[in-house]
């Protein structure tokens, strides 16, 4: 049973009663953008997950049957090893998470998380698509001990469908409940940048680890949300990527080899001392402007619409993957990538005659996507409709800006 599946629609549900609840109370929790580069992110992360699982799990698997070889005990079935394991895995999903906050090569996955300056429901979906692969190997001591791979990975899904509910500004304190479980409103902290709030409030489910060392902090005023220095895009694709380029780019600018190799291996904002040292992350600009470039709104429901025959496309892969070839799998993944990407980009800087030819490329291609037989017919008539909506909206992109109702504000 695939309990982050199965959970998916009851998601989704929730996150579509509160955009609904935040347009009634207009608290501006929300803006159309953002939510579509959140849960692009998340489709990402699935999609790579279909290829890069079997190498984290059948890592763990690996390990635990290494460690059968000379472990003196097996781990008993029943509820107390369930128990047992969820708990550990919190302690391991702990580490994995401040070191990936301590790490900068650990950091530009997890910062992909981060870097919404919006907080709500759609965020918990906003993942990286590496990160799995850069901390794996921290769940290892749950298999050396003897915890079976089924059980590691029911916990662990169990774990991320707790963490979907903390994300919301909805739910305020939830006074002694608060001293032992993980809530909104400590999650929120975690999510701040400001200064006081930054690396705090790491925990997955139990914030007593955040208690016991040291790392917990209570919400005092409304966090800033987002990164010290803001992605400043809606382009799911870049939000992946420019991490790591980022890190590299740095590391080549870096003078000396060893430094280069610190870099990586450093918390964010390290320096050597030729270069001044440490660089401390800096207070809150009451003058920032959150991203959000208006578009007029027939681009901005075009956009929407390619966006879900996008998450549908996405939906009906992870479906499917068990009956797809790998080269299948490839093929419509990297068509969601593309798509995923020009979406973005052309809400960050609007259409252009090359994202308006990669967005036709995607409508051409469509039909051919191998997900089910009888998807061919549908895909003509929603590739066509689309095709003829991006070149009215190109036609009207540049005069058709007075009804563009999503504007930029202060924070």
């Amino acid at each position: 049973m695939d309990i982050i599946a199965l959970s998916i629609p009851i998601f989704l549900a929730l996150l579509i009663i509160e955009a609904a609840w935040d347009a009634f109370k207009h608290k501006g929790l929300y803006n159309l953008g953002d939510s579509m580069a959140n849960l692009g992110s998340g489709i990402l992360d699935q999609g790579t997950g279909l290829f890069v699982n079997v190498l984290t799990f059948g890592a763990f698997l690996a390990v635990g049957a290494w460690a059968d070889t000379w472990r003196p005990w097996t781990m008993p079935s029943g509820v107390a090893t369930w128990v047992a394991c969820f708990i550990a895995a919190d302690f391991c999903y702990y580490w994995a998470h401040r070191w990936s906050h301590m790490v900068n090569l650990l950091w530009t996955g997890h910062v992909v998380h981060h870097q919404s300056e919006n907080y709500n429901l759609s965020v918990a979906l906003r993942q990286s698509s590496i990160s799995k692969m850069l901390v794996f190997w921290v769940y290892w001591p749950l298999a050396l001990v003897g915890f079976s791979g089924e059980t590691f990975l029911a916990v662990m899904a169990l774990n991320l469908v707790y963490q979907f509910w903390i994300h919301t500004e909805l739910i305020e304190k939830m006074g002694p409940f608060e001293l032992v479980f993980n809530t909104p409103s400590h999650h929120r902290v975690h999510h701040g940048r400001n200064p006081k709030y930054i690396d705090r409030n790491h925990a997955g489910v139990f914030i007593i680890w955040d208690r016991m060392f040291g790392t917990f902090k209570q919400e005092e005023e409304r966090p800033q949300y987002g990164i010290t220095t803001p992605l400043q895009s809606f382009n799911p694709v870049r939000a992946q990527v420019e991490p790591m380029w980022r890190l590299l780019t740095e590391a080549a600018r870096m003078p000396g080899l060893l430094n280069k190799f610190r870099l990586l291996f450093a918390p964010p904002g390290w320096q050597p001392t030729s270069l001044g040292g440490f660089v401390p992350a800096p207070d809150i600009d009451p003058a920032h402007i959150t991203f959000n470039p208006p578009r007029p709104r027939g681009t901005r429901y075009m956009l929407l619409a390619r966006w879900i025959i996008v998450l549908a496309v996405s939906f009906s892969m992870l479906k499917s993957a068990p009956t797809l070839s790998m080269s299948a799998m490839g093929g419509i993944f990297l068509w969601v990538v593309l798509s995923l990407g020009l979406i973005g980009s052309s809400y960050d800087k609007g259409l252009n005659r090359w994202r308006f030819v990669g967005l036709l490329a995607t409508d051409v291609a469509l039909p051919w996507m191998p997900i089910t037989t009888d998807a061919w017919l549908p895909g003509i008539i929603a590739g066509t409709a689309l095709a003829i909506w991006t070149c009215y909206r190109l036609r009207l992109d540049a005069s058709d800006t007075s009804d563009a109702s999503d504007t930029s504000s202060k924070r």
